[in-house]
C-alpha cells in the first residue's frame, strides 16, 4: 500500500466507500482504516472519513460539526439546530419518547405486529423483511398519530421514497425526483391535519407534538412536520433495518437464539449487541464550520465529515473481540445502551443522540418476541445466504425464513 497525493492506494485503487471493496466487506474495510489512515480523505465522495472509536464520539459531540445531510429531505428539524434552540426544541419533542410516553404505545406495537403476523404463519415460509420488518415500524408510527390506517401503504410508499433519497450517492435524477415528490406529498397530507389537531387535540401523538409548549415556546407547523417526516425515516429505518439483522445474527448463532427463546428479556441484549455488531446506520455526515484538527490531520472549515459509526463499534480499542457477535458481551453497557450514556455509537452520541431510541427499543422487543413465539422452528429458507447492502444505510433487501406452519 502506497500513499499518493493524499490518496491511499491499494492493488491500484484508491479506497473509497464506494469501491467494491468496500461493498463486499466493510468491516475489513474500516479495519484498514483504523489501523492505517484514522482520519482520511474519501475523494470518491468527497469528505474525511473518520473511523476510530474515540475520534467518531469526539467528532459526532463538536457542536461545530453541524448536520446537512437530511435537510432537504424533511426541512429543519432538530438534527440541524445547536445551543438553545435546540435545547428548546427537543424537549418540547423528548416527552413522548420517554419510558413513559413509549409505554402507552406499546397496544399499537403489539397490535401492529400481530396483524403483520397473521397474514403469513399459516404458509411456513415468508420474507420477514417485505413482510414484517419494512412495514412494521411505519405502520405504528402512523397509528401513533392516529392517522388512517387505510393510509399504512402510502406513508409505506412515502418512506421508501425519501430512504431511497437519502442512501443515493449516484445522483439518479429518477430517485431525487421521486424523494421530492413524496416529501411534498406528504407535506400537502400532513399541514391541514395538524392544523385540525392545533384546534381539536386528542391524545395521540401528533396532538402531543401540535400542542407542546415551553415558556412560551411552541413547535410550528412545519416543524412539526419536518420532525414528522424524520420520524418516519429515521424511526423506521433503525427499526426495520436492525429487527432484519437482529434475526440474522440469531440465526447464525444458534446457541445464542435458543436462549432468547426461553428467555425474551435478553432480546434487549441481543438488538444492542446487534447495534454493536452490524448497526443499520454506519455513517453521519457532517459539515465543519471552523477548521478543526482530527488525529493529527488538518481539516478545513467548509469540508464534510464523516464520523463512521460501524466502524467504532468494531474498534478493538474500546470493544475486546469485536467482530464477534455475544449477546453476553462484558464491555458493552447494555442497560445504558437505549440511553444518551451508551457507549455503542449506534444512535449518535451527545446532544444528538437519536431521541427515539426507546421507541426503537420496544418495537424490536415486542415484534422479535412475537416472531420468536409464533413463528416455530425459525430457519432460513434453503439455499437463503443473507446479504447485507447499502453504504450509509447498510441491511438486508430480503430474509428468506422458514418455520412450522400455526
Amino acid at each position: 500500500m502506497t500513499i499518493a497525493d493524499g490518496r491511499a492506494v491499494d492493488s491500484g485503487d484508491e479506497i473509497s466507500i464506494l469501491s467494491e471493496r468496500f461493498a463486499e466487506d466493510p468491516y475489513a474495510f474500516y479495519r484498514d482504516l483504523r489501523e492505517h489512515h484514522p482520519v482520511y480523505f474519501d475523494h470518491g465522495v468527497g469528505r474525511y472519513l473518520v473511523s476510530r472509536y474515540e475520534d467518531v464520539v469526539r467528532v459526532s459531540k463538536d457542536p461545530s460539526l453541524q448536520s446537512i445531510s437530511t435537510e432537504r429531505v424533511h426541512g429543519r428539524t432538530i438534527l440541524q439546530m445547536e445551543g438553545q434552540e435546540h435545547s428548546t426544541k427537543r424537549n418540547l419533542i423528548s416527552p413522548s419518547f420517554r419510558a413513559a410516553g413509549v409505554e402507552s404505545f406499546l397496544p399499537l406495537i403489539e397490535a401492529n405486529s400481530a396483524v403483520l403476523i397473521d397474514r403469513f404463519v399459516h404458509d411456513g415460509k415468508g420474507d420477514l423483511v417485505d413482510q414484517f420488518t419494512t412495514r412494521l415500524p411505519i405502520n405504528v408510527i402512523v397509528d401513533m398519530l392516529d392517522l388512517p390506517k387505510s393510509d399504512h401503504d402510502e406513508f409505506h410508499e412515502w418512506y421508501s421514497s425519501l430512504i431511497a433519497l437519502i442512501i443515493d450517492t449516484t445522483g439518479d435524477p429518477e430517485i431525487e425526483a421521486r424523494g421530492m415528490r413524496a416529501r411534498a406529498e406528504m407535506e400537502a397530507y400532513m399541514l391541514p391535519i395538524i392544523a385540525a389537531r392545533r384546534a381539536k387535540p386528542g391524545d395521540d401523538l401528533l396532538s402531543r407534538l401540535a400542542q407542546a409548549e415551553i415558556d412560551g415556546a411552541a413547535l410550528s407547523d412545519m416543524e412539526v412536520k419536518a420532525f414528522i417526516s424524520l420520524l418516519f425515516v429515521a424511526g423506521g429505518e433503525t427499526t426495520d433495518k436492525a429487527m432484519g439483522l437482529v434475526v440474522r445474527n440469531l440465526l447464525d448463532n444458534p446457541d445464542q437464539f435458543a436462549r432468547v427463546r426461553e428467555d425474551h428479556s435478553l432480546i434487549g441484549a441481543a438488538f444492542a449487541e446487534t447495534l454493536r455488531f452490524s448497526p443499520p446506520g454506519h455513517f453521519l455526515v457532517r459539515l465543519a464550520s471552523t477548521d478543526l484538527e482530527i488525529c493529527g490531520v488538518h481539516i478545513p472549515a467548509g469540508s464534510m465529515v464523516s464520523p463512521i459509526m460501524a466502524s467504532a463499534n468494531r474498534d478493538p480499542a474500546k470493544f475486546a473481540d469485536p467482530d464477534r457477535f455475544d449477546i453476553d458481551r462484558p464491555d458493552l453497557e447494555v442497560a445504558r445502551a437505549y440511553t444518551a450514556a451508551a457507549n455503542h455509537t449506534a444512535f449518535g452520541a451527545g446532544r444528538h443522540f437519536c431521541v427515539g431510541a426507546l421507541l426503537a427499543k420496544s418495537e424490536v422487543e415486542h415484534g422479535l418476541g412475537m416472531i420468536v413465539d409464533r413463528l416455530k422452528d425459525l430457519r432460513y429458507a434453503p439455499g437463503f445466504v443473507p446479504k447485507e447492502v447499502g453504504i450509509h444505510i447498510r441491511s438486508l433487501p430480503s430474509l428468506e425464513v422458514e418455520f412450522t406452519p400455526a
